[in-house]
């Protein structure tokens, strides 16, 4: 790309010398090789709210009150000061310099939760077409709750659950869905997956994905609901069916049936048997061992399909649907990388399973391998996720994913453990060009692109050039300046990368609900 390692030299070399066709994106992106945050203001005085991200165009720092009431937002400004001295690079920052309101401004307070509820601070959905986000207020779960009106058993219900559209520029709630009696896994915002305008919400206690789309108005749409029904004119098909079977016992046709013999698998549910079963059929020509492996394969585990629930969607296009099944048990835990799972790709026009895969199949993971950034992008035209470093787009992670693989004492294991990963969840990476990862080297253990808490270390975080392996590009240390006084309370932190400059929040927070320790990363 650049024959030098100087800023001066290769921005009269970006002037004199073309780019080849593709890479000018890329090339320019280098130059954050010499614009690093470099410099650490540490305990920053600042609002006591919990920060959640900045938005993928980087206009917006989105945060919470401790409350859990009040969404709050700033805009990302920089750092301006005055200096009389000649050579201010030497000299500390003036106080009014070091405080939180000189990087960023407050747009606007705006109170989401009502009537019990409380924000979930990590649910947050970016639209960046037309700047709209999504919020959710919900109030507390009701774990022992009756499975009533069609409801799965063993899974929790939540009074009240509210999606909230905003428009950020100004804060106007646009508009809002409310679930009733209902559970969505709002943590990290598992249960709902945005695709350009197209939204999927997962209703996991009454087995319902609900598309909606969000016009330019600002109005959230309903699309279809999949699950009971897979087809708009499902139901009228069977409600008229179902009467006129009532028409025929009426007249003496048919002894009264029970309730279990009138009843119906979900239309999902049949789409993904009717799959398995021809699948299972056109392995075997011969009729016999086709009856053989059908009772083996099919009619053997024929109860365990009929358990699977859906935990977990993401669109792949417009069309398809990327849907990941599993026991109840594991729908609801904390842990389900522990639990069996399965794999369905839907096509949501022709309302037809394309694909099924174990979490354990091979195909699946060699799918994974190569096409990695099918699974992660959320917008056909989003040009941040275009960069995001995976094992599909740059040789030092696919590298690292061999040798974790060769490492892999159980192969099978190994699959199941990257699967589990999978659908992924939307908009949980950040784009920050300090996470390119044919730029810098650093220790993902500690940080990474993925956004989610760590154990926190009184260590320098280091950044190391990627074509230099030896020079020590920036290092980012959380918390006291000094170190932590008690190395016996444990401390988790997050990293809040600007996608563009080179700023960066780190978080540090105890257990216990102490005030949390905010550090400013910025290029001085």
């Amino acid at each position: 790309m650049f024959k030098s390692n100087n800023v001066t030299a290769r921005l009269f070399e970006r002037q004199i010398c073309t780019s080849a066709p593709g890479t000018s994106i890329h090339r320019a992106r280098r130059f954050y090789e010499n614009i690093v945050p470099s410099y650490t203001i540490y305990d920053v005085e600042c609002p006591d709210h919990s920060f959640r991200k900045f938005t993928d165009d980087g206009l917006y720092l989105v945060s919470f009150s401790r409350n859990h009431q009040d969404l709050v937002v700033y805009r990302p400004t920089w750092l301006t000061f005055s200096c009389k001295e000649e050579d201010c690079d030497t000299h500390d920052l003036p106080l009014k310099a070091r405080k939180f309101e000189s990087f960023f401004t407050q747009l606007y307070s705006v109170t989401l939760a009502s009537s019990g509820e409380l924000i979930c601070k990590d649910f947050f959905l970016y639209m960046e077409s037309n700047q709209f986000g999504l919020f959710a207020t919900s109030t507390a779960q009701i774990h022992d709750a009756p499975p009533t009106g069609g409801a799965i058993q063993g899974v929790p219900s939540v009074e009240k659950i509210t999606f909230h559209l905003l428009r950020l520029e100004d804060g106007a709630i646009l508009d809002e869905r409310v679930f009733h009696n209902d559970y969505v896994n709002l943590a990290h915002s598992i249960g709902a997956f945005l695709y350009d305008d197209l939204l999927a919400i997962v209703s996991l206690r009454y087995q319902r994905i609900h598309i909606l789309q969000i016009r330019d108005s600002g109005d959230l749409v309903d699309v279809r609901a999949i699950g009971e029904f897979c087809r708009e004119d499902d139901e009228l098909f069977l409600n008229s069916n179902s009467q006129v079977l009532v028409n025929h016992v009426g007249n003496g046709f048919h002894h009264s049936l029970p309730e279990s013999e009138t009843s119906f698998l979900s239309g999902i549910k049949q789409r993904l048997l009717s799959f398995i079963f021809r699948g299972i059929w056109n392995e075997e020509t011969d009729q016999t061992m086709r009856v053989q492996c059908l009772k083996k394969k099919f009619y053997f585990h024929f109860q365990d399909y009929i358990d699977l629930i859906i935990w977990k969607v993401q669109f792949l296009d417009r069309h398809h649907l990327l849907i990941k099944f599993g026991s109840v048990d594991g729908g609801v835990s904390r842990n389900a990388d522990s639990h069996p799972s399965f794999f369905a790709v839907y096509n949501m026009e022709t309302t037809e399973i394309v694909a099924f895969y174990q979490n354990s199949a091979d195909e699946l993971y060699f799918l994974f391998e190569l096409f990695s950034d099918h699974f992660h992008v959320s917008s056909k035209s989003s040009l941040h996720m275009n960069f995001m470093s995976s094992h599909s787009n740059n040789i030092h992670a696919l590298e690292q994913l061999r040798c974790t693989k060769n490492k892999a004492t159980n192969f099978s294991q190994f699959v199941k453990k990257m699967m589990a990963s999978l659908p992924f969840s939307c908009q949980s990476q950040s784009p920050s060009p300090y996470f390119d990862q044919s730029l810098f080297r650093f220790d993902e253990k500690l940080i990474s692109a993925i956004d989610r808490h760590r154990q926190s270390t009184d260590h320098p975080i280091k950044f190391i050039s990627r074509r230099q392996p030896n020079i020590l590009k920036f290092k980012m240390k959380p918390g006291p300046e000094a170190g932590s006084t008690d190395g016996r309370t444990k401390k988790i932190c997050s990293f809040l990368f600007h996608p563009i400059l080179p700023l960066a929040l780190s978080v540090q927070q105890t257990l216990f609900l102490q005030a949390s320790v905010v550090n400013i990363h910025f290029r001085r």
